[in-house]
């Protein structure tokens, strides 16, 4: 599909921000308009690389549609696990034609942190990175042939970072929140052992490595130093755990359960700092979608996530709003950073890139509504807030996604 898109606010992670047109022949970004091609008038509005979104557990195209991501980094964590190369095949072709879909495979069989996987077998069937999915590997030695094989292979592990012999059984940050509430709690240093751990064993083994959620300032301390040593180390975050804390659990809210949890104000206070200062490398949503059954339950009895893919990118232009973010660095977060680490030429308007790419009313308003919201699940931590921003059109090699 051949067009052009005029009158257009361009946002580029790398060429930063200007006013102009955008030309996209068969399927790619171009540098000159291509004869016979349709026009659409963006009307002053922002044009920007669609969103990837790095890590998600539910492939779910209204979802993504609504909230601007033409692609997703599928977690392993699925019924089977995405541990073999025909489940991985299977996962890279769910979303067609709207959605590209990555596959994560499983950094261990079963995702049971012992025996590990076949990855070279894995990423020849499309696998872009290995994860330890929802848990933490908990063996030393599994986790640096882990590190190892991956690196042998050319692939990034992804791992999740909360130390379980803390953790085990607790749904919710040590604190007063926690204590006022009676809720099972563990310290928030559980994140952190688990990333010294695996910053030393990546840093040991070569391998790179990627933390798809941090949350503590500790953690941000010990990936911002090793970032400085020159360890292959990234990190993500979401929006849930920049803009809210445990105070939101106040009211036993299930929408608020999330793994890793909500932590103290002054872990928050840390995380936008280390957003500010580029320790925080992707912006995600962590897209879990839960239905009533397992949300509307007593709070240590709730399975833990949220729906995030709808919001991701309003969530993401309010704090560029409120200061802590410029566009391009928005843009690189949600789009250039994740596609990179999966190894994703993609992300950018520059000319040959894909013309994934999203059309944006940052001003618009509207309502965060868990029961309305588009997608398989609205089990969403922010249900009821007043937002700004809407994804308007998504286009994937230039094609609309409707």
């Amino acid at each position: 599909m051949n067009r052009i898109f005029r009158n257009a606010r361009l946002i580029c992670p790398e060429r930063g921000e200007r006013s102009g047109d955008l030309f996209v022949r068969d399927e790619r970004i171009v540098d000159t308009a291509p004869e016979g091609a349709e026009v659409i008038d963006c009307g002053g509005k922002l044009l920007a690389p669609a969103l990837t979104d790095l890590g998600v557990f539910a492939m779910d195209k209204a979802a993504c549609r609504a909230g601007g991501i033409a692609r997703i980094g599928l977690m392993p964590d699925q019924s089977p696990v995405l541990d073999g190369p025909g489940l991985v095949q299977r996962a890279a072709d769910m979303g067609k034609p709207e959605l590209w879909v990555h596959p994560i495979a499983a950094a261990t069989r079963g995702l049971e942190g012992t025996d590990l996987a076949e990855y070279a077998t894995n990423a020849s069937a499309g696998a872009r990175a290995v994860s330890t999915g929802r848990g933490w590997i908990a063996d030393s030695g599994v986790m640096r042939r882990v590190l190892g094989y991956a690196r042998d292979c050319g692939l990034v592990v992804i791992a999740h970072a909360e130390d379980t012999g803390l953790t085990r059984n607790a749904v919710a940050t040590e604190g007063e929140t926690a204590t006022r509430l009676g809720l099972p709690a563990a310290p928030a240093i559980a994140e952190a052992l688990a990333v010294q751990r695996d910053l030393t064993l990546a840093e040991a083994t070569g391998a790179a490595i990627h933390f798809r959620q941090l949350t503590t300032a500790a953690a941000f301390a010990l990936v911002r130093a090793a970032k400085a040593r020159g360890v292959r180390v990234t990190c993500g975050i979401t929006p849930a755990h920049l803009l809210l804390s445990d105070i939101n659990l106040s009211d036993f809210r299930t929408f608020a359960r999330l793994s890793p949890p909500l932590r103290d104000d002054s872990d928050r206070a840390a995380a936008l700092a280390a957003l500010a200062d580029g320790t925080i490398d992707v912006l995600c949503s962590s897209h879990d979608p839960r239905g009533p059954e397992e949300k509307r339950l007593p709070f240590a009895d709730a399975t833990p996530g949220m729906a995030g893919a709808a919001t991701l990118l309003t969530l993401g232009l309010g704090l560029v709003r409120d200061g802590h973010l410029t566009l391009d660095r928005l843009f690189a977060l949600v789009a250039r950073n994740p596609a990179r680490i999966l190894g994703i030429d993609t992300g950018t308007l520059a000319p040959g890139m894909p013309a994934d790419l999203v059309l944006v009313d940052p001003e618009a308003p509207w309502q965060i509504v868990a029961d309305t919201m588009p997608g398989k699940a609205g089990n969403t931590p922010f249900d009821g807030l007043p937002a700004q921003g809407k994804a308007l059109r998504l286009f994937k090699g230039g094609s609309e996604v409707r």
